[in-house]
């Protein structure tokens, strides 16, 4: 009898495992309805030949990650209606916000991932739905946020993958050079023209795609990771930033808060940076007008006099984010340009700007997707 017994559990088992192995399998696409409509919301000086930096504050939610096709879809619309307003051309650079690469990681899930309520669930579902690819991104998660770390570097392959099939494919399409707002992977590089990724930490990196669809340099990594995402996320070398050559000008990219800090733009300068561009993001919904938290990675630098709460998230990004102007930043122009949207409870802010000999123009409304466009 207890053979009897032992021999039917092991059976019920071995069906419950292979039922949820064959679940984990199916993929169902739900009905995708998404608004494609994005508003010109600032538009500084005249058209001519140097071409210009034209920012992309797009409104995205979950399910616009379901498939690559689906988030094509969406930043082609943009970038279509910025050609039929005439915005784009062979020197036009185009600037994504930062982390739009990091969701990633959501494409070709379970439609319970998209549904979810909660981050938190949603981020459940994604480890149950993937067992396998999770149990080793577990295994080798590093920093002291396992959880967070295990979950970006379980499809970290095929993010990076995708990344350069989406952004550099947009940059082909459109015939302009495209800073790829920024995302999360383990060791990221560039090989023969090819984004690659390692087996160590994870960065929040920038890849400038040129108008061939290809990498140009290397992905510059993030120097100051917020203290959110410092668990995580691991510094890259103060030493290292960037300056790529573009057919409007030499151009530097600094990811969100990195922006803050008067010595990268010296880096910069020392580098020829001619433009730079700021890909950003500022969680919760409410964020961007109440007071300032103060530098949320090391220690303010000296030359900033600005106190935490002393003013708004906002007002501060624009005093700290020194893009062009003089003597600090010696560029001619710069662009900040914030991620919108709802990823089930986590709200977004920023309202994206723009800055030429030391004028800035900023976006008053962040109600949908918005364009911002500066003729250099």
């Amino acid at each position: 009898m207890r053979k009897l017994l032992a021999f039917t559990a092991t059976l019920a088992l071995v069906a419950a495992v292979a039922a949820y192995l064959v679940w984990t399998q199916e993929r169902p696409v739900a009905h995708y309805l998404s608004d494609l409509r994005i508003t010109l919301a600032v538009n500084e000086g005249v058209p001519a030949d140097r071409g210009n930096l034209l920012g992309i504050q797009p409104e995205l939610f979950p399910a616009d990650y379901q498939s690559l096709e689906r988030l094509h879809l969406k930043l082609a619309a943009y970038l279509q209606n910025a050609r039929d307003q005439g915005l784009i051309n062979d020197k036009t650079i185009v600037v994504l916000p930062e982390h739009i690469g990091t969701w990633l990681m959501l494409t070709g899930e379970k439609n319970e991932v998209y549904q979810a309520m909660h981050l938190k669930d949603a981020m459940n579902w994604l480890s149950v739905s993937n067992p396998l690819q999770f149990a080793r991104a577990w295994i080798s998660a590093s920093g002291s946020d396992r959880l967070d770390d295990a979950y970006l570097r379980m499809k970290a392959a095929g993010m990076a993958r995708d990344y350069q099939v989406l952004f550099g494919g947009l940059a082909k399409e459109f015939g302009v050079t495209v800073v790829a707002g920024s995302i999360a992977l383990p060791d990221p590089t560039v090989s023969q023209r090819q984004l690659q990724i390692g087996h160590g930490a994870l960065y929040n990196a920038s890849v400038v795609f040129a108008a061939d669809g290809m990498p140009i340099g290397e992905p510059q990594r993030q120097l100051y990771p917020i203290y959110d995402e410092r668990e995580f996320i691991q510094p890259g070398d103060e030493n290292t930033v960037n300056v790529v050559d573009t057919p409007a000008g030499r151009l530097g990219v600094l990811v969100g808060s990195d922006s803050w800090y008067p010595d990268n733009y010296r880096k910069l300068n020392d580098r020829g940076a001619q433009l730079i561009a700021v890909p950003a993001l500022v969680t919760g919904r409410d964020t961007w007008d109440r007071p300032w938290r103060g530098f949320k990675s090391v220690s303010t630098p000296p030359e900033v006099s600005l106190k935490p709460e002393e003013l708004s998230e906002g007002e501060a990004w624009r005093r700290l984010t020194l893009i062009s102007q003089q003597p600090v930043s010696q560029a001619t122009a710069g662009m900040s340009v914030f991620l919108r949207g709802q990823f089930w409870d986590l709200g977004t802010a920023g309202h994206s700007f723009l800055s030429s000999n030391g004028q800035i123009s900023a976006d008053g409304d962040a109600r949908g997707a918005r364009m911002l466009n500066i003729w250099l």
